[in-house]
């Protein structure tokens, strides 16, 4: 009889917990794709106040190309924006998230017409909202 009543406590006491916790993490999970698809558009359109609402002030980004490590800081990297029409052949797309407590990693892609972009966000929830705090890039030729 113990094992009937150990599941019968289990069912009753851990999976509503269980439910909340994945409640709560669907709702985060929402609002770091919020984050996300904001920067996306940004990119897309040129439009750095979206980047820029996207990516904590303290953001800094990092890649290596032709054998070069470049950091950017948050003010530069939005510096090489200029405003322009969002192509149509252009897909984004947030390929993985892992997320713990107010902290998350998203492996994000954009994809043009002779480039994948692979980006890696870090982020933290602060008492505003989501935030990029950390951004590692790779890009390829199609």
């Amino acid at each position: 009889m113990r094992i009937p009543a150990t599941l019968l406590f289990l069912s009753l006491f851990c999976c509503p917990l269980i439910k909340a916790q994945q409640t709560e993490n669907r709702s985060e999970i929402q609002s770091i794709e919020s984050v996300v698809n904001l920067y996306f558009e940004g990119w897309a359109t040129g439009d750095t106040t979206k980047v820029g609402k996207a990516m904590h002030s303290t953001c800094q980004l990092k890649f290596f190309s032709d054998g070069k490590f470049t950091t950017l800081s948050r003010a530069d990297y939005l510096s090489r924006f200029k405003p322009h029409a969002r192509p149509d052949s252009l897909v984004t797309r947030i390929g993985s998230m892992d997320l713990t407590g107010n902290i998350a990693s998203v492996k994000a892609e954009i994809i043009t017409t002779t480039h994948v972009f692979t980006d890696y966000f870090n982020m933290i929830k602060t008492d505003e909202q989501w935030f990029i705090v950390d951004k590692v890039s790779t890009r390829r030729t199609k």
